[in-house]
């Protein structure tokens, strides 16, 4: 079931600005993550890619949004797929660059990224459409 991320909008007690001194916040909100950030993620219309998931109730997607930016990062750092769930679990700047701020909240396997990468070929050999 597809579901538009608004979670990046709100920020939760357990954001990272929370658990950082004022001086190591300053540099993170001011890295190239920020930008990312702002440019980038922020900008990502996770509308498009609604036709990949099924209109019935059921468990709701990986944030789009995330999913998408994590291919951008992957091939502008050149990391393999396990290097790249590594930085998404434990890189800070990765994790603000994702808009996953809140330290406590679980985040997506392995296997997300492949069913999503799955997904968005089979869409393309069935239309002709390149989502990415």
């Amino acid at each position: 079931m597809f579901q538009e991320n608004k979670d990046q909008k709100q920020e939760s007690f357990y954001s990272l600005k929370n658990f950082l001194t004022p001086k190591l916040w300053e540099q993170l909100s001011n890295s190239w993550a920020a930008t990312f950030y702002q440019e980038v993620f922020y900008r990502i219309d996770e509308k498009l890619f609604a036709d990949l998931y099924s209109d019935k109730d059921s468990r709701p997607n990986v944030p789009i949004n995330v999913l998408v930016a994590l291919e951008i990062l992957k091939s502008g750092f050149g990391w393999s797929d396990e290097e790249l769930y590594e930085q998404a679990m434990y890189n800070l700047q990765i994790r603000l660059a994702l808009g996953l701020h809140n330290l406590t909240e679980d985040i997506f396997t392995e296997r997300t990224i492949y069913n999503f990468r799955r997904r968005i070929r089979e869409y393309a050999k069935d239309t002709g459409i390149n989502l990415m």
